[in-house]
């Protein structure tokens, strides 16, 4: 019998075998033994093919849903920076650090849910809890045209932090969920593209917005008004078509929740569990990548809060008029497309993040060396704004952090909490960031600046230092591998194309994926390969 038989033979006994309810996962196992039940330790070498095709519905089905959620939350969130070109602060009467607390409040509220997100995030569906949020955010921006001062607005922007939070962690488990390792970094740089599409299409919106008359609501006040129900109507889409997992998917035929579920085992970091496990929860905070994602986090997070609230008004600051500021913000978002897009091309096509990550660090310290030094006035406001464009090629390192985190996190709770604890850091962070820029610092902001600049260059260190981190995590496990009587040597077949990826699952032979649902952490599982330095020559040549 033909390899391509035997695989398809095995496929169909598989599926004969599978009937357990779908929608009811194992007590403490992964949710995929539901669908391959006692064959969840047996892996079927997927054709390219197939690959392939459950590949393409997955893209079809899930990313628009996920692009249209992220852009409207950056959208709903950056409102506060377009109104403040608006009067906003002038017709509410905001003094000192009032409009910076405006803009940190929101990461305030995501960094007290965030554990609470976390545990629910495990303990309900995905797709509708973060239908229910999305709906929820979008009542709150709505309500904000009715705020006056300083303590309506930052009322309603702490809740509109509050269920924004589920959002980015949702969307990590997700890709984690439905994509293989080397697919990961792609479809999140995709869905946090959205955040220069939100600056481009956000500064038109806000400009055709701000040219509205009216005797009742003021520019700001419709911005917020629009961007609210736009939401509220999206959520309803998000409920009815975002499943909660790969086993409950509706747009896919059992034998295809086989096949997406046996792509994932390449993984080795399972699907989803709705048993929250203290002793995963208890190694996530013991585990020393836990404290490196979260600096990473922290540390670029410092200048985007900043940057991203005070963005226009530095640039108000060249010299430009209020919508001239607006229109001039839409360059800056092209550049966080293109460098967000680029970033996660490059690391899945050398299959390493770290040298990525360096590289998308020096643009944004030599832009903001460059605003430190350039002087103000009408003769350099060209160089002034270039600099600025150059500063924005930082969002695209956050996605990177993000996939770098998820892909070496396994474990269902392990990897939900660690996530929740990311986006701490990057809460804290955002939080920092916009009082370390204040009106009173205009037109130079020096503060902000010198705080960006140090930022970028300790995240650059901590990239470094993760990296030969995870490298020496590869030789223990290789180790172990060994002193068990087994292979030491395996290719992480989750990295390869699609078209090799058989080829790589096969040269594993029998030690392919045996523990990938069995809801295992990356140290309990001896055959978990970490994403890092030289996982490539290690994984290949020992």
């Amino acid at each position: 019998m033909s390899d391509d038989k035997a695989e398809m033979g095995h496929l169909e006994a598989i599926t004969s075998a599978s009937t357990v309810d779908p929608k009811r996962p194992a007590a403490f196992g992964d949710a995929a033994q539901a669908i391959l039940g006692d064959n969840a330790h047996a892996p079927v070498i997927i054709s390219a093919e197939d690959n392939a095709r459950i590949l393409r519905k997955t893209d079809l089905w899930l990313l628009p849903i996920m692009l249209g959620i992220y852009f409207l939350q950056q959208l709903d969130k950056s409102t506060l920076s377009y109104a403040s070109v608006f009067s906003l602060v002038q017709d509410t009467g905001l003094v000192g650090y009032q409009f910076s607390a405006l803009g940190s409040i929101v990461y305030a509220a995501q960094l007290i849910w965030q554990p609470v997100s976390s545990f629910f995030l495990v303990r309900l569906p995905v797709g509708r809890w973060l239908a229910f949020n999305i709906l929820c955010w979008g009542i709150t921006l709505s309500c904000m045209t009715t705020a006056h001062n300083f303590r309506t607005l930052i009322t309603a922007r702490f809740f509109l932090g509050l269920f924004e939070a589920t959002v980015a962690p949702t969307f990590v488990t997700i890709t984690a969920m439905w994509w293989r390792r080397r697919e990961q970094t792609q479809r999140t740089t995709l869905w946090y593209s959205m955040n220069g599409l939100t600056t481009v299409i956000g500064s038109i919106m806000s400009f055709g917005l701000g040219h509205i008359h009216s005797n009742t609501l003021k520019p700001y006040q419709i911005i917020f008004l629009f961007t609210g129900i736009l939401t509220v109507v999206f959520s309803v889409v998000v409920y009815l078509v975002l499943p909660d997992s790969p086993t409950t998917a509706r747009f896919l035929t059992h034998e295809e929740k086989i096949l997406a579920v046996e792509r994932l085992r390449a993984n080795n970091t399972g699907t989803e569990t709705k048993t929250w496990k203290w002793a995963q929860a208890r190694e996530s905070l013991l585990d020393p990548k836990t404290y490196a994602w979260f600096s990473m986090l922290f540390l670029i997070s410092i200048p985007s809060g900043g940057i991203s609230t005070f963005g226009p008004l530095i640039v108000k600051s060249f010299g430009y008029n209020q919508l001239n500021t607006i229109l001039l913000q839409m360059p800056f978002g092209a550049v966080q497309i293109c460098a967000t897009l680029l970033g996660g091309y490059a690391a899945t096509r050398w299959k390493l993040k770290f040298p990525v990550l360096i590289a998308l660090t020096l643009p944004p310290i030599a832009g903001a060396a460059a605003l430190l030094h350039i002087p103000r006035g009408a003769a350099h406001k060209g160089a002034l704004l270039g600099a600025y464009y150059i500063v924005s090629f930082y969002p695209g390192i956050s996605p990177l952090i993000y996939t770098w985190s998820s892909q070496n996190t396994a474990g269902h709770t392990k990897k939900t909490l660690t996530t929740g604890i990311l986006f701490v850091g990057q809460s804290a962070g955002n939080i920092l960031g916009p009082f370390l820029y204040t009106t009173e610092q205009a037109p130079l902001y020096t503060k902000g600046l010198t705080s960006s600049l140090a930022c970028f260059a300790a995240l650059a260190a901590v990239f470094v230092a993760t990296a030969f981190y995870l490298a020496l995590l590869n030789r223990s496990h290789a180790a172990r591998r060994v002193a068990m009587g087994r292979k030491g040597a395996l290719v992480d077949a989750s990295l390869e194309r699609t078209e090799d990826a058989g080829e790589a699952q096969r040269a594993n032979g029998a030690q392919y994926g045996a523990n990938a649902f069995d809801d295992l952490t990356d140290s309990a599982n001896e055959d978990f390969i970490c994403a890092c330095l030289s996982s490539l020559y290690y994984c290949t040549r020992v």
